[in-house]
Formats: C-alpha cells, structure tokens, sequence
C-alpha cells in the first residue's frame, strides 16, 4: 500500500442487519488486513465488500488505516454515524500545522495529529483553547475512553497531538498536561527458527525475491528500509550498508553478510539495477505488496504452516543474534532502536539461557 486508497463507505440493511459497505480498487494487502478485522465479504450487487456494522468502529478504522486511506461517504446513513458535524469547518489555530511541518513530522502524523486536534476543538468550541484547564482535558479523554472506548495506542495519539499544542505552539511548560498514559500491552514476538528462514529464502526461485528475503533477514531491516535501499547504500569493503531516513527520520548501519554479497554479486549481473537496489517497473521502486506476496509464496512453498509476515524476519535476526552472543548494545544499534529497553524483549524469546536450565521432567520420566 503505498499510495492512498479511496474508499466509498456507505450503510444498508441486508436481510435486517445494518451493514457497512467499502468499495475501493482492489490492494490485496489492504484487504488481507481488512479481513484480519472484519468478517468481510463481497457483494455481486453492490460490486464492493461489507461486513456487519457492529463490527464497525470508525475512529478505530481511521486510527488504523490513517496514513493509507481516504474515506468518501455515499449515503445519508453513513454521513449521520460517521461524520463529526463542525470539524470539516474548524481550522487548526495558527502555528499548528506550520510547527508540524517545521519539525519534519511525517504525513500520516501531521494528518493525525490534526484530526484528532480538530475533534478536541469541536469539543470544547464554546471555549478559549488557551483557558481549558488541565482538569477539563483530562475529563475529554476519560470520556472518549469510557463512551467511545478508544484504544490504547488512540488514546496516546490524541493525548499527544493536544500536548503538542499546550507544549510547542504556546510554549507552556511540559506539566501543564498530566494525563495518565495507557500502559502499553507487552506483546512478544513471533520467531522463526534458523533452519525456517533456511527453508523461506531457499524456496525461492526467483534471484530478485530471493535476494530481496535474504537481505531483510542478514541486516534487520523493516518493509521500507528494503524499499528505500540504493544502490549507493552498500559498502562491500566495509561489509556494511547504510539505511538512511529509518524510522524517527535517522540514518544507521547494518551488517553485510557474506551470503549477502554473493547473492548481490549474482544479482547485479543479472538485473543492473540503477537507483534502488531491488526496482520495480521501469526501473521505480518495488511494490510493498508484491514484495508481501514474494514471501506469502516462499512460506506455502517451504510448507509451513503457520502464518509468517515480513517482520518476523527482522524478530528472528535479533534473536539468532542474540542467541550467538551478541552484545545486547550492538543489536540496538543494528536495528536502530532508540531505546535498549525495546531490544531487551528478544531476550523473552531467546533460548539462549533456557538451553542451560536441566527440565527437571526428564528426571522423572527419562529412562537411564
């Protein structure tokens, strides 16, 4: 998904059940995740998608598909439900949007973070930002989290894009906001075994897809920092490569394997790309999706079984490295992690140490 997808919402019964209904040109990415939250199915009629509206929750869609999509409504109903009357005519104060821009904030934060500012304004529009107090700000997001039931993730953007506001544009100290933040939910990650990546990689026939695989899972990298890779960006006499502009806007440097550069070696002979190491048509950058699609084929082909998305080959590097001794410092600075405390969670998956404890079960059951 890498340009915006239009999408035409609407709200109709079907067989007395309210239903929302999404037609957009077809991104398979886009409606393998739809899938993943909706009980999506396609209408012949209608010639789009639906699923039940109690499914449906709106800002939690917008939250979630912010950077990716453009809503249009087509119907009364869905204009009623889902449209907040009076934000479209409010305008962000002035300095907002400038400061935003200033910082360099991305797209999709500079678009949430006026959103979600919009709705706050629409709120307290009988008010004086500047004489909100911090007691009433707290009540508004107490509110969205009991009435509207926000997530966690939503309630910190919200929360953010009202600080940036107290804190940057008017310049008031950073105490003037004391909201309790939500405690973020540790998930771990889902690793792949060295001998799986083995399989994934290896399956592939294609030198392109194979070469694109191999390289996400030897650097560490993210779906984009593979996108974004040029040719400029290896160094084979340092082993190393650079990936510039990553997430939080920072440049860092990753190891070159020696599988790696052999592969390229081949690579380059056979493809010459000329700006970006893995091009596309016409020589433009490669599709995210067709790149989701390389490995969804990889993994059916190396027959396993269960579901494997790109990161995960960036979870399982972290962990072999860490598995094989690595400082913990170094794989931070590999995979660009601002903080040590977000690279401490592969030691929760590592086996590293679990190898060495003695399962008191095979005392007991091993026969001698």
């Amino acid at each position: 998904m890498n340009q915006t997808i239009n999408i035409k919402l609407a709200v109709r019964q079907y067989r007395g059940t309210n239903c929302v209904y999404l037609k957009f040109d077809l991104d398979p990415v886009f409606l393998q995740d739809l899938r993943k939250h909706y009980s999506l199915k396609y209408s012949n009629t209608h010639e789009c998608y639906y699923f039940p509206e109690k499914e449906f929750d709106y800002d939690d869609f917008l939250y979630r598909y912010y950077d990716k999509v453009y809503v249009e409504f087509v119907n009364n109903a869905a204009q009623a439900k889902y449209s907040k009357d009076g934000t479209k005519d409010i305008s962000l104060p002035d300095g907002y949007m400038e400061l935003l821009e200033i910082k360099r904030y991305s797209n999709s934060t500079i678009k949430t973070y006026s959103h979600y500012f919009n709705e706050f304004q629409y709120h307290f529009y009988n008010q004086e930002l500047e004489d909100i107090s911090n007691k009433e700000i707290n009540e508004y997001i107490l509110k969205l989290i009991k009435e509207e039931q926000i997530s966690g993730s939503q309630q910190n953007q919200r929360i953010n894009a009202i600080k940036f506001y107290y804190e940057k544009v008017l310049k008031r100290p950073k105490t003037r906001i004391e909201i309790e933040r939500p405690k973020k939910s540790r998930e771990l990650p889902e690793i792949l075994s060295k001998e799986e990546v083995k399989k994934i990689i290896n399956s592939t026939n294609n030198l392109k897809q194979k070469a694109m695989l191999l390289m996400i899972y030897s650097a560490g990298l993210r779906r984009s920092e593979l996108l974004n890779l040029q040719v400029k960006d290896i160094n084979s006499k340092r082993m190393m490569l650079k990936i510039t502009g990553a997430k939080g806007k920072k440049d860092r440097y990753s190891i070159l394997s020696e599988a790696m550069l052999k592969t390229l070696r081949v690579y380059f002979k056979e493809y010459h790309p000329k700006k970006y190491l893995f091009e596309g048509i016409d020589h433009g950058q490669y599709s995210a999706s067709s790149l989701q699609q390389t490995l969804k084929q990889a993994v059916a082909r190396a027959g396993i079984k269960r579901r494997v998305y790109l990161h995960m080959l960036r979870h399982s590097f972290a962990t072999h490295l860490m598995e094989q001794g690595t400082n913990i410092r170094l794989i931070q600075d590999i995979l660009g992690h601002e903080s040590i405390k977000t690279t401490e969670i592969y030691t929760h998956v590592s086996n590293q140490e679990l190898r060495l404890i003695k399962n008191p079960a095979d005392d007991l059951f091993n026969e001698s």
